[in-house]
């Protein structure tokens, strides 16, 4: 099972990514404030992103209630797919008309090709990667025959309200067409995923969290509100080490709508990620561990080229402690604590050099690259 460190300041908890488990087991496997995202006006297709709106008041009666979720699993579920890759399963949504899909970059991980069934039965078909950005843990593949494929309705997650009801749909453990249904728990999450083979190790910035249970094989499937419209993709859910590691009930989290289409409208037109409104350091490093076990800082492995780290004086060697004031033992709370801030704001970095001398430098941050 991948574990990742939500970033969450009221409990330190534990996040394990919603897929792609191996598909002949059952058991589970491997998101401060919102970074600014491009807020969408459409689908590749034309089709217009539609705003988040519930389709029930409170005052509903169960009937109604129960007609509105019979009402919205018929419209989505066509629209969210399994994939399958050599390694495991997970979901994906059907982006537009040409066959394009869009899914977490830890359920395609190193595949470039994978097999994809479609909510309307039929056999499975070939598709391909057509890009991954793993720094935001989303990608795009492409269905060779993209006939039957029905798009799903893209809504605004920029006006989601904390308590809002939504349904998760996905293929959890293989299960096709699965839906659970929660609410809105809490909104601008940030939480990171520590990165290793098996995963991107991706920091998601505004993430939504939900109680809407999240199980490996959910991960790139839809979070739905009542209107019908995706305001989310499912991709990590909260472990409790208390647990030993289990599942922590209804403690999911979803990338924000806005950010996905963004992101995967870039990759539709250009073949990458263009523009990934995210600051970066410039840096390659990991956790430096004391002689008492604990994490003690970001060491630096390399800088990047004119980037700001290296204009700034950093190099390999050094160990990065604190970002505007505050303290970065980790690699993953650097990373979103940079998530906060955006390109081409100054960051005051407090460094120990390999000599011991501690200094502190000011960086211009950079862009996150579209890899």
């Amino acid at each position: 099972m991948r574990e990742i460190v939500a970033g969450l300041a009221a409990a330190a908890v534990l996040v394990a990514g919603c897929g792609p488990p191996p598909t002949t087991t059952g058991t589970i496997s491997p998101s401060a404030p919102s970074s600014p995202t491009a807020s969408p006006t459409g689908s590749p297709t034309g089709s217009p992103t539609a705003p988040s709106t519930p389709a029930a008041s409170p005052t509903t009666s169960p009937q109604a209630l129960e007609a509105a979720y019979e009402k919205v699993i018929s419209d989505v579920l066509p629209s969210i797919v399994q994939i399958n890759t050599k390694v495991g399963l997970g979901s994906g949504i059907v982006f537009d008309t040409k066959g394009h899909i869009v899914t977490n970059a830890h359920v395609v991980g190193q595949a470039t090709q994978m097999n994809v069934t479609i909510a309307t039965g039929g056999p499975p078909r070939s598709a391909r990667l057509v890009r991954s950005f793993a720094a935001g843990d989303l990608a795009v593949i492409k269905v060779d025959r993209p006939d039957g494929l029905r798009p799903a309705r893209f809504g605004d997650s920029s006006k989601l309200r904390v308590g809002q009801i939504v349904l998760a749909m996905g293929n959890p453990l293989g299960l096709s067409g699965s839906v659970t249904n929660g609410i809105v728990s809490a909104l601008g999450r940030t939480v990171t995923e520590p990165q290793n083979p098996d995963s991107p190790g991706a920091t998601i910035a505004g993430a939504i969290q939900t109680s809407a249970a999240i199980n490996p094989g959910n991960s790139g499937g839809a979070l739905v509100d009542l209107s019908g419209h995706v305001i989310g993709i499912p991709t990590l859910a909260a472990t409790d080490p208390a647990l030993g590691g289990g599942t922590a009930p209804g403690i999911g989290f979803a990338i924000p709508s806005n950010t996905a289409t963004d992101i995967a409208r870039q990759i539709v037109k250009d073949g990458k990620v263009t523009n990934s409104h995210r600051a970066a350091l410039g840096i390659r490093g990991s956790t430096v561990i004391g002689s008492d076990g604990q994490p003690t800082g970001v060491g630096v492995a390399s800088v990047e080229r004119g980037g700001g780290a290296e204009k700034a004086g950093l190099r390999a060697g050094d160990v990065i402690v604190s970002i505007n004031g505050k303290e970065t033992p980790t690699m993953a709370v650097l990373a979103e604590t940079i998530t906060t801030l955006k390109p081409g704001d100054r960051a005051r970095v407090g460094v120990i050099r390999s000599n011991g001398q501690t200094q502190m430098v000011t960086v211009t941050l950079g862009q996150l690259a579209g890899e």
